[in-house]
């Protein structure tokens, strides 16, 4: 079976937008290989090595989600922060992500520490973003309390570990591919790929328990659309 092409093709490019586009989602939609993904491919008639596939989700995926962060709506003012930790290197990382109050993820950042350095860090990077916050939760990690009174002085700071579930939730799909991938392999491959990886994933995996089966496939077919709309805006 071949995939049909109905794009404009990629300059510089063997393969037309479609196909480019369908392996950077499979790879980010479902907890696949870019072997699983050049054996999809091959099924349906488009031989591509899956070194070529990591260079496609490479290149093209931070467009992606660059696309989803323009067209998505403004961020709500409550916050979810939490860090976990991601082995790089046989070193400590610490993955620190924020969610707002739709379940969207706002921002990664991976640092080596856990400390109140770190947290203002990537505060003051949330807040240079999205302004200032109305609510603030946090499990009891101290390093935050300081950060927040300092740079949002105005927002309501919870700390409380069983408020902030829907943000620890959140570290399964990363822990899925960290096991897949066999481990990040450096800092900057971590944060290059899960920048895109949350991104991508949200519009993907609407929270499926809060809608009827017609809105669920309403929204499905939405985010396909805006995929197709966003393959055509790939350039090189």
């Amino acid at each position: 079976m071949k995939m049909p092409s109905k794009l404009p093709r990629l300059k510089g490019f063997r393969f037309p937008r479609e196909i480019i586009a369908y392996a950077v989602w499979a790879y980010h939609r479902f907890a696949l290989s870019t072997a699983d993904v050049e054996d999809l491919l091959a099924e349906r008639g488009v031989m591509v090595s899956r070194e070529t596939i990591r260079q496609w989700v490479n290149r093209f995926g931070r467009h992606f989600a660059n696309c989803i962060r323009r067209d998505r709506p403004a961020a709500a003012d409550k916050w979810h922060l939490d860090e976990v930790v991601i082995p790089i290197n046989g070193r400590k990382c610490w993955l620190w992500r924020a969610m707002d109050a739709n379940g969207d993820t706002l921002d990664i950042l991976v640092q080596p520490r856990r400390s109140a350095t770190a947290a203002r860090r990537f505060l003051k990077r949330l807040i240079s973003q999205f302004g200032e916050p109305r609510v603030v939760i946090t499990d009891k990690l101290r390093s935050y309390f300081k950060p927040i009174r300092d740079l949002a002085p105005g927002a309501d700071h919870r700390a409380h570990k069983g408020l902030n579930n829907r943000i620890e939730g959140s570290h399964r799909p990363t822990r899925k591919r960290e096991k897949l991938m066999g481990r990040f392999k450096s800092p900057r491959q971590a944060q290059s790929f899960l920048a895109a990886h949350d991104q991508i994933s949200t519009i993907f995996r609407p929270r499926r328990y809060q809608l009827s089966t017609i809105s669920y496939r309403h929204a499905r077919s939405d985010a396909h659309d805006l995929w197709s709309g966003y393959a055509l805006e790939l350039n090189t």
